[in-house]
């Protein structure tokens, strides 16, 4: 079928990543739904989590379905939520590590006979034997037919803080620090941990424009990012997967005063994936949030009142002391 919606995620990486557990539970999970093999998805979950007595999940742009009845329901509903008729699936990228997977894949819809193109995390805290406790699904809320585009964090932080860099390792950790260095970006530090043909992007629909490459486009993306992080938003990674060439980072939004004053800006969850080239610096970023579309949410469909969203999350600043304790550290 010709394609009518081009993902960026397929326009950008055409061929698959080497290394692709094709039977990895995540992967296997979507590949079920777009063979409609119901049962294929339920045999991925247990009743119960093996180490509490919560039930396993699935958490998507649109909802969160608990237990294996509501599972089912995901299931049985995904093709049609997206308003397609079919669905075959085309990995991308993977990456395993501490007991999750994460697959980054194409999701080709049959639409009206052509193909319509959404590029998707799809991560998965895994079980024993092969099982599936949670998988948690990101990609940008345009791609979903009637989504409004909010999604509050999925997670709850212990700390409304920004994430230690500590924790992480080689450029990512790098990055991190640089880009969360209070109370301004380093953008000059965050450029030369980055590969000179480093691409950013890949969730996005693709419309045939050139890709933000190389240190020159890099250092305008983030001098653009400098005019708000962090002095008015910081990210708090609640997840890291990172298995030495990329690190998939889960992270919820923590918004100051000034970020909620001057920008409007509304804490909620986002994913992104840092990779390493072989010299070990960065070489493809991969980022999917609804960052600044606050204006376009209809709070009516949200599940939630604007004026508890702007609460989640919410600090008064942050303060001038981290930046300094971080160079200390590193």
């Amino acid at each position: 079928m010709e394609i009518r919606k081009r993902a960026e995620l397929d326009a950008l990486y055409p061929e698959p990543q080497e290394g692709i557990i094709y039977d990895s539970p995540e992967l296997l999970m979507m590949k079920h739904i777009a063979g409609n093999n119901i049962r294929g998805v339920m045999d991925l979950f247990r009743d119960r989590r093996q180490f509490s007595d919560a039930p396993p999940a699935v958490d998507t742009p649109y909802g969160r379905f608990e237990g294996k009845e509501q599972i089912r329901a995901f299931a049985e509903g995904f093709i049609a939520r997206f308003e397609a008729d079919g669905l075959s699936i085309v990995p991308k990228f993977q990456t395993r590590s501490g007991g999750r997977s994460v697959t980054e894949m194409v999701l080709n819809f049959e639409v009206e006979g052509m193909i319509d193109q959404t590029p998707m995390f799809v991560v998965a805290d895994l079980g024993s034997r092969g099982t599936l406790e949670e998988v948690r699904m990101y990609c940008h809320s345009s791609f979903v037919p009637h989504l409004t585009p909010y999604r509050k964090p999925l997670f709850v932080p212990a700390h409304l803080e920004m994430g230690d860099p500590g924790l992480m390792t080689g450029a990512v950790r790098e990055y991190y620090t640089a880009l969360h260095h209070v109370p301004r970006v380093d953008v000059d530090r965050i450029v030369r941990c980055m590969h000179p043909d480093c691409v950013f992007g890949g969730y996005a629909l693709y419309h045939g424009q050139e890709p933000e490459k190389g240190l020159e486009a890099m250092r305008r993306v983030y001098t653009r990012m400098a005019t708000y992080i962090p002095e008015k938003v910081g990210m708090r990674y609640e997840t890291l997967i990172d298995d030495g060439v990329t690190g998939v980072i889960e992270w919820v939004h923590v918004i100051s005063d000034l970020g909620r004053k001057d920008l409007g800006r509304i804490a909620m969850s986002g994913i992104a994936a840092y990779m390493r080239g072989d010299d070990g610096r960065l070489i493809s970023i991969r980022i999917s949030d609804y960052a600044g579309m606050e204006k376009q949410i209809d709070w009516d469909q949200a599940g939630i009142t604007e004026e508890e969203a702007k609460k989640v999350n919410a600090v008064t600043c942050f303060p001038a002391g981290v930046g300094r304790k971080l160079q200390e550290m590193l």
